[in-house]
């Protein structure tokens, strides 16, 4: 269970965006186990190909699972299941997430993000539990909010993009407010609705997450110097505001 903060290593994020973006496995298993060692309580990575690209091959998702679950044994390990990483194609995201079921106990991802908005959604949950693959739930909207009712997850992911700072807590709190679905939340921001979304997250009680797929400055502005510098400021904002409580 995340209590307070998971780490988003990579994303989509190229190495050119900044040094310490990890890539392949063993980058991944490094960058995780700093991560953890700073604070978080689980981590969500985006396995990539040989060819650097994001890739839901079972191939390469078990490489990259396997080798974060070797340096930080026991931290949940999670993995995107984003619809553009099948160039939108539906039919072969669901055949290529199907072959999960497949890999051994240790390459197997605990749980991935489903995002409800994408096509498939529903579909999609239910192999991946199917595959004893735990789901968390993407919500990006209080449209997305809707769509979750009914449909079984084990997280939903409170996720605000494309937000300027100073609209993202009005922005998060409309979601919010239109959630009916129980059970575990995770508030987070990307770029400028990052920072706010962490305090707010730590106001409310609310887990949240912060990386690289999120983020390349700290709270300050300044540039950051990898994940675990952003899980520790994270986890200072996160504690101050939640102590003001």
């Amino acid at each position: 269970m995340i209590r307070r903060i998971k780490a988003c290593l990579n994303g989509g994020r190229a190495r050119g965006e900044h040094p310490a973006v990890p890539v392949t496995p063993a980058e991944l298993a490094v960058a995780a186990a700093q991560a953890v060692a700073a604070g978080a309580e689980a981590v969500h990575v985006h396995p990539r190909g040989a060819d650097g690209a994001e890739s839901l091959d079972p191939a390469d998702i078990g490489a990259a699972v396997a080798a974060v679950r070797a340096s930080c044994p026991g931290t949940p390990v999670g993995v995107s299941t984003g619809l553009w990483i099948t160039g939108g194609d539906v039919a072969r995201r669901h055949a290529t997430v199907a072959r999960w079921a497949d890999l051994g106990a240790a390459r197997r991802p605990s749980f991935a993000s489903v995002n409800v908005g994408e096509d498939g959604f529903a579909e999609l949950v239910t192999l991946l539990r199917g595959a004893g693959v735990g789901v968390e739930a993407g919500v990006w909207s209080p449209r997305d909010a809707e769509r979750l009712d009914g449909v079984p997850v084990d997280r939903i992911l409170i996720e605000i993009l494309g937000t300027p700072a100073a609209d993202a807590v009005a922005a998060a709190d409309a979601v919010l407010d239109r959630l009916e679905a129980t059970g575990p939340r995770l508030l987070h921001g990307e770029q400028d609705a990052c920072w706010p979304l962490i305090a707010h997250a730590g106001r409310l009680g609310l887990p949240t997450r912060i990386g690289l797929e999120d983020t390349l400055v700290t709270d300050d502005g300044r540039p950051a110097t990898g994940n675990a510098d952003l899980v520790r400021r994270a986890l200072r904002v996160w504690t101050a505001q939640r102590e003001r409580r």
